[in-house]
């Protein structure tokens, strides 16, 4: 398989046809936007925790069931919606996700896992735009142009915490979600008038069996099965740093506000270079290099992470590293995978992005647990030996996938 992944993207790239061959920069931004407000919704809650806990009353150390339950929802999502991007046209299923994004003003702790949920299932529109960009850049340029829209992705990620913290403190937790709304009210109307009135779907297939072949490309795709093995792994680090890193920072002797915890997540602005410039390199036929590379960084950082009791200038440090390390594998994970079967991208997202959440919500869950027990110094041993496990489980599996091999122009 090895030597004929090229060769069969190509054949497969001009089967889906001419009317999706081309993405222009101001698309690709446009893209790059409504990714990262829609994302965004999955990770207001992070920096506000302590105050959601207090709020409904739930214990510290499981609020992170809070994160875990919208994680569950994407990966929902993910198997249910977005396979939907190759059967029908994507345009009518990208702007009715983003119109009907939303956040219900919970009054409860009984309303506000379910309301957290159905974020989580919205949020999917970031995965059917990250497919529907592969599949309209030409071969050649499809690194660039998915690295483009999930650097959209990580400064959504990234301003969610900086947005959420700062009008947590000004107007209370909940303006947050009220402007989120706003916000997506005049994306969707910009990606109506943007997006191709008639794309034509890559598939034509009962809605049941297209949901089947998600695991069916997941049992005939090694290439699909160890990328989202990574996924899973190098998430569930990600999220044991980012969930429980509110805590400590709000308690003495930190003592941070909501706006400066935000703020702190700033520092990863760098993981969208590395999206950037991951996307490039996979373009140049570096994508396992630029793999291993990312490993090894997000394997390191953990030792700056480890010492915020007594500096937490190393952990920011860490946090920048960690994040570079993390979206340079995500990118190159995806320029991968997208080689394969470009007239089932959309399935081939699903069934990548089902391990991520996994991995997300694994990681929420079981960080807030190891803080309660083990503080500071068992959430980054946890995260260590998980992105140590992503690092092993890369070199050994690297001969199933394509080697370092210029993409098809």
């Amino acid at each position: 398989m090895d030597l004929n992944v090229d060769a069969v993207a190509a054949r497969n790239a001009a089967a889906v046809g001419s009317s999706a061959s081309s993405i222009s920069g101001a698309m690709a931004l446009l893209f790059a936007v409504a990714c990262g407000l829609a994302v965004a919704n999955v990770y207001y809650a992070q920096p506000l925790l302590d105050t959601l806990a207090d709020t409904f009353g739930i214990r510290h150390a499981t609020v992170g069931i809070v994160i875990t339950i919208t994680q569950i929802g994407y990966g929902l999502g993910l198997l249910l919606v977005v396979p939907l991007g190759d059967l029908i046209d994507r345009r009518r299923l990208v702007v009715g996700q983003v119109a009907l994004l939303g956040v219900a003003l919970a009054p409860s702790a009984a309303v506000l896992l379910p309301a957290m949920a159905a974020v989580g299932v919205l949020a999917v529109v970031t995965q059917v735009l990250v497919a529907y960009a592969a599949i309209m850049a030409p071969p050649g340029e499809r690194g660039r142009v998915v690295g483009i829209v999930t650097s959209g992705i990580i400064i959504g990620i990234l301003l969610a915490r900086a947005v959420s913290g700062t009008l947590s403190d000004l107007f209370g937790w909940r303006s947050v979600y009220l402007a989120s709304a706003a916000a997506t009210l005049i994306v969707s109307g910009l990606l109506w008038k943007a997006l191709p009135r008639h794309a034509r779907p890559a598939a034509h297939m009962p809605y049941l069996q297209l949901i089947r072949s998600v695991f069916t490309l997941c049992a005939e795709e090694p290439v699909l099965r160890i990328c989202a093995v990574l996924a899973m792994l190098i998430f569930m680090a990600i999220t044991m740093l980012l969930t429980p890193m509110v805590l400590p920072l709000t308690a003495p002797p930190f003592s941070l506000s909501h706006t400066q915890v935000g703020l702190f997540g700033l520092a990863g602005a760098a993981g969208a270079m590395g999206a950037a410039r991951a996307g490039r390199q996979a373009d140049r036929g570096h994508a396992q290099r630029t793999t291993g590379i990312g490993l090894s960084v997000m394997l390191v950082s953990w030792a700056l992470i480890a010492m915020l009791p007594w500096s937490i200038w190393a952990m920011v440090v860490g946090v920048v590293t960690i994040d570079f390390g993390l979206q340079s594998v995500h990118v190159a994970n995806q320029s991968l995978i997208y080689r394969v079967r470009p007239e089932a991208q959309s399935r081939l997202t699903a069934g990548y992005i089902i391990f991520y959440s996994i991995g997300s919500a694994t990681g929420s869950i079981a960080s807030t647990m190891v803080y309660a027990q083990g503080g500071w110094n068992g959430v980054c041993l946890a995260g260590a030996i998980t992105s140590g496990l992503a690092l092993a489980f890369w070199a050994v599996t690297r001969h199933l996938t394509p080697q370092d091999a210029r993409s098809p122009r």
